[in-house]
């Protein structure tokens, strides 16, 4: 395939390399001289492990030619990768106008193009950067519609440092938002011989994917030394406690727990916080990640109890109040907390948990409920079908499966708030919200 590649820095010199290396034919475009000269020379404008040598071997073969002239490698390739910087501004935000200008130039020369042609980011943009900036400009400039006389599709690399080329041809996915099946198509073709997962997904899904990775990789960072601080002072070895939790891959390095949903409770992580908080402020400790987990945790709560407000239906039901499925603990479920600030403001409430029945009850939860929420037993009816009748409101408070048969039993004019997503498939005429989806 035909490629040409706006920007000659990390990532795109890293993309010559590689894809040459693919067979692919590619020009390197950049506006500055000394970049240019170096990779028509068979040099590589950055430092990286192995990049030098396979973009030697490109421009010895013919595959790998860098030029200045936009408008040349636009007529001359099928795919342009746009692969240049997405700088900080002092307020945090992205400055675009590098992306702004090599979109300028593609649009300029796709008004004069006959044949068909993908533009393809691959700089790291926000969410609704596309389609505020790149496709704008783009269709302005060409005189031509995205996704109908030329394509549009994001490419996030996941490229580190240091082992950009090993990362390049052993990718952990390969994520593609495209602006129709045709160009996603078109760009999948690049990594046909890779041996990862091939996803194609919405445009703005693919802008935030990547910024979720990248704050993802940033926590697990600051997280880590913040317990090395602790393990510190405590005279503790820090790696290796953090080894001994890293070989647990069914909760801790996996995918449990990193699904969008309701706040956590139950007997142990909230204590727990509470617990390394208060060690970690006798050593004398400042730990801004670990210190404010609760009070993010807080804010989901009142998120929850914002969302079944804002209906301002005084009829509510709970369907679901253990801190989750499965069990009848009740200790710092936030589900609980809700009911009580409803209570508190006058609603009429009817709760329903098949787990929790007070008859059935023994020991720590039997003697929470009786002693220290005896207005919530009070609430509890036998059924779900109870709830139905009574609530203008339903609220689901856990993953207990029953509820999904809600939605077929639901009235004219009720409304539905879902705090776990319990089901990813809903088909309902009825007002439904998740609380973070």
């Amino acid at each position: 395939m035909k490629i040409s590649i706006f920007g000659l820095g990390y990532v795109g010199a890293v993309s010559i390399g590689c894809l040459a290396k693919d067979g692919h034919t590619i020009i390197g475009v950049d506006p500055v001289e000394t970049k240019v000269d170096l990779i028509n020379a068979g040099q590589t404008p950055v430092i990286e492990k192995d990049i030098g040598d396979l973009i030697h071997d490109g421009v010895q073969t013919g595959l790998i030619l860098a030029t200045q002239d936009s408008a040349q490698a636009v007529m001359e390739s099928e795919i342009s990768l746009i692969c240049v910087g997405t700088p900080s501004q002092l307020n945090g935000s992205l400055d675009l106008k590098f992306v702004r200008r090599v979109c300028e130039d593609i649009g300029s020369t796709l008004k004069n193009k006959d044949d068909s042609h993908v533009v393809v980011v691959r700089s790291t943009m926000l969410p609704g950067s596309m389609r505020d900036v790149v496709i704008p400009v783009l269709e302005e400039h060409s005189g031509k519609k995205a996704g109908q006389e030329f394509g549009v599709c994001i490419n996030p690399e996941f490229l580190r440092e240091g082992s950009a080329v090993y990362d390049f041809f052993n990718p952990p996915k390969t994520v593609i938002g495209q602006s129709d099946s045709w160009s996603g198509n078109l760009v999948a073709e690049l990594y046909r011989d890779l041996q990862a997962p091939l996803i194609k997904t919405s445009i703005e899904t693919a802008e935030m994917v990547k910024y979720t990775d990248n704050v993802w990789h940033a926590l697990k960072v600051a997280f880590s030394n913040e317990i090395g601080n602790i393990c510190k002072e405590l005279r503790l070895d820090s790696h290796e406690v953090m080894d001994i939790f890293c070989q647990d891959r069914k909760l801790n390095i996996s995918s449990a727990y990193l699904k969008p949903g309701f706040a956590f409770g139950g007997s142990c992580l909230p204590k727990d916080v509470r617990a390394l908080n208060y060690k970690a402020k006798t050593l004398d400790l400042e730990l801004p990640i670990i210190n404010n987990i609760l009070p993010s945790n807080n804010l989901h709560v009142e998120k929850g109890l914002n969302r079944i407000m804002a209906l301002d239906n005084k009829k509510v039901g709970i369907l679901g109040f253990s801190f989750k499925s499965g069990t009848d603990d009740l200790r710092e479920s936030p589900i609980v907390e809700i009911i009580e600030r409803l209570i508190g403001k006058g609603y009429d409430l009817k709760l329903y948990d098949n787990n929790v029945n007070i008859a059935s009850l023994v020991g720590a939860n039997r003697d929470y409920i009786l002693n220290k929420i005896p207005h919530i037993s009070r609430l509890m009816v036998r059924s779900m079908d109870e709830v139905l009748e009574h609530a203008q409101t339903i609220v689901i408070g856990n993953r207990d499966p029953d509820f999904c048969t809600v939605f077929e039993k639901l009235r004219q004019g009720q409304s539905v708030i879902d705090f776990v997503r319990i089901s990813n498939n809903i088909s309902t005429d009825c007002e439904y919200q998740g609380i973070c989806w």
